[in-house]
């Protein structure tokens, strides 16, 4: 989880940070084939274009090829890099956008439950969902593609209810 800083005016006066990370890569596997697959076919398209057709032809399929690595390649790099998940030691901050900026702020002491789920492919990539439960009427926020979301969770459940196994209640939280 290093290599992603989070600014130091997010954080409050008696405030730690505790986990700062991006969403996983596997979020890019997709793009990534798409970015092949969109130069394969730019290649062998301005390769079968007619004589007659250069070099109008290829320009077109060039242009093509820009616009579709555009909306499939760079838009999903740009909202992958622009989205991460904070843990400090009084809230869990979610920041996302690319122009717009998205951020949301949740106090620890609102979350009454954490739990996450993991498929056969995010137990291979390292990654999962967290599942955070409030008493708000939206009820769960879910935190996608999470790397290393056991450890996350289990970070979250000692801030909120202290040590596991532990005699002692948690400190009182403010």
């Amino acid at each position: 989880m290093e290599g992603v800083v989070l600014p130091a005016k997010l954080l409050g006066a008696d405030e730690h940070l505790v986990i700062h990370t991006r969403t996983h890569v596997k979020a890019m596997i997709l793009p990534a084939l798409a970015f092949v697959l969109i130069a394969a076919a730019v290649g062998a398209g301005a390769a079968v274009i007619p004589r007659e057709a250069r070099p109008i032809g290829q320009l077109a399929i060039a242009l093509l090829g820009v616009v579709l690595a555009i909306w499939l390649v760079l838009l999903p790099f740009l909202r992958w890099r622009t989205t991460t998940y904070t843990i400090t030691s009084r809230r869990l901050i979610t920041r996302s956008g690319i122009l717009n900026k998205i951020g949301k702020d949740l106090p620890l002491n609102r979350i009454n439950e954490v739990s996450y789920e993991r498929s056969l492919l995010d137990r291979m990539l390292g990654c999962g969902s967290l599942n955070v439960q409030t008493a708000a009427e939206d009820g769960t926020i879910v935190l996608r593609d999470v790397p290393d979301v056991e450890h996350v969770s289990r970070e979250v459940t000692q801030l909120l209810f202290g040590p596991q196994g532990s005699q002692h209640p948690p400190a009182a939280r403010s």
